[in-house]
């Protein structure tokens, strides 16, 4: 398995301006990178990671293992407000979201994240849940199927490709990852199977947000963050793809800006709930570029809340 490497660690670091001694929050531990970095900052402070995938606490814990000031939780980040009041932790200085998919999950086979390796359809971050892969791609609807892949994967041939997905499942249920890469591909003409990058991508990011509602949970889980910092605290999110940078975009765009009726002659006295800490999001430099490939499609934005 190729080593987890965080992505756009160095910018992530320095913009979250790390109080030694304050709390911070990782919303997506995954391989820990991010939390060793700010762990590392630390002397009287302390960091809590959330996952919901048993496999990335296991593996983040044996990497953070020396740090006595580190806590696992195993749940999903949508709960990480009601999780940390439960200890008493009801303001923090700094949090994180890495969100997608972490590099060791794309590399365990079994997990059927990836279209690179033949492994049962599953792709679920949290493995006691019900819904996966399998149950999406066998069970949904041409008119479900198609909603997904348009605005989840934003694929052009969404109707062509749910098609044959029905038309395929029909004669035989597909149960692997492979399988539902030659599907895609019949459904495809050969002007895009041609195109550099491989043919099954969108699809099978459609599949993985639906079967952990990802975007569902993503709006509100940052709201609850944004009330779990303290003033002067801030909050750091990568993402990986258009829609989940176009929710982060238009959320602190909302709770950045006091929205004046045109023409109204009123002194306003009130501020925002957040500032932008960088108006122009940031991305990986040449460097990164070339050592980590998935930092290609990786953008961060950082706010500050500020003081009431």
């Amino acid at each position: 398995m190729e080593k987890h490497i965080p992505v756009l660690l160095k910018e992530t670091i320095e913009l979250l301006n790390i109080n030694p001694n304050g709390t911070y929050v990782d919303m997506t531990l995954g391989g820990g990178g991010h939390s060793e970095a700010i762990l590392s900052m630390l002397t009287k402070g302390k960091l809590y990671g959330f996952d919901q995938d048993a496999y990335a606490i296991e593996q983040a814990s044996l990497r953070l293992k020396k740090f006595k000031n580190f806590m696992p939780i195993k749940d999903n980040f949508k709960n990480a407000k009601l999780r940390l009041g439960e200890l008493n932790v009801n303001n923090v200085d700094g949090i994180i979201f890495d969100l997608g998919v972490s590099s060791f999950q794309f590399d365990l086979p079994e997990r059927g994240f990836s279209y690179r390796y033949d492994a049962p359809l599953d792709m679920r971050m949290d493995q006691n849940q019900e819904l996966d892969a399998y149950k999406i791609v066998n069970n949904y609807t041409y008119e479900q199927l198609n909603r997904i892949f348009f605005e989840y994967g934003e694929e052009k041939y969404a109707r062509s490709i749910s098609n044959r997905i029905i038309l395929k499942r029909s004669e035989k249920l597909i149960e692997t990852t492979f399988e539902l890469v030659e599907t895609i591909k019949e459904a495809l003409p050969n002007k895009e199977l041609n195109k550099k990058g491989h043919p099954a991508k969108k699809v099978f990011q459609a599949l993985r947000i639906e079967v952990n509602s990802e975007l569902e949970i993503l709006e509100d889980s940052l709201r609850n963050a944004i009330d779990l910092l303290k003033p002067n605290g801030r909050l750091a999110v990568i993402t990986f793809h258009s829609l989940e940078d176009r929710i982060c975009k238009r959320l602190f765009k909302e709770l950045s800006t006091i929205y004046i009726p045109r023409g109204v002659p009123i002194i306003v006295n009130e501020i925002p709930l957040i500032k932008e800490v960088n108006r122009k999001v940031v991305t990986a430099d040449i460097e990164e570029l070339s050592d980590n490939n998935r930092a290609h499609s990786a953008k961060l934005r950082v706010i500050e809340k500020n003081k009431k």
